[in-house]
């Protein structure tokens, strides 16, 4: 298999100081956006996972990290996530994995999926209602104007 390079985003818990970043900076390219509390790095590695955890024991120690999540969704449009648990909160995960008799990252990856789908599930049943509640007091082309208008505001696209 060949080695490819794979983008990953690195959230941070703070803003780095100029020197942290320079430090960084020198054992692999990182790109910051406009207040350093998020990078960009491309790391060579043969999977994803394996570039998560090349990143991570690299420039680990010298970041304040929060998570590292994969830039691009996988051919399943899964992103990956890689975060670092407290010694007590991995226990606290291993003790509830093990009643499920599913190792720790899967116990977790299953939490998380079922935590968006609750939440996509939510968004919708809000969604939902706000729609109905404008619908009573207008017609679905002044609606659809509307909308039209807030999406072209939004995502500064040029006025139709």
């Amino acid at each position: 298999m060949t080695m490819r390079h794979h983008a990953l985003d690195i959230t941070l818990t703070r803003a780095l100081t100029p020197a942290e970043l320079h430090r960084a900076a020198r054992t692999m390219p990182l790109a910051a956006n406009h207040d350093t509390t998020r990078l960009l790095a491309l790391v060579r590695a043969k999977t994803p996972a394996k570039a998560l955890k090349r990143l991570r024991h690299q420039v680990g120690g010298r970041l304040p990290i929060d998570v590292i999540t994969t830039h691009y969704p996988d051919p399943r449009g899964q992103i990956l996530l890689n975060v670092t648990f407290s010694p007590a909160v991995y226990a606290a995960l291993k003790a509830a994995a093990e009643h499920t008799r599913r190792p720790p990252n899967l116990f977790v990856q299953e939490a998380v999926h079922r935590a968006l789908a609750l939440h996509a599930d939510q968004e919708t049943d809000r969604l939902d209602r706000a729609l109905q509640h404008l619908l009573t007091s207008t017609t679905p082309p002044y609606l659809l104007a509307a909308v039209g208008r807030a999406l072209t505001h939004t995502t500064g696209a040029a006025p139709c």
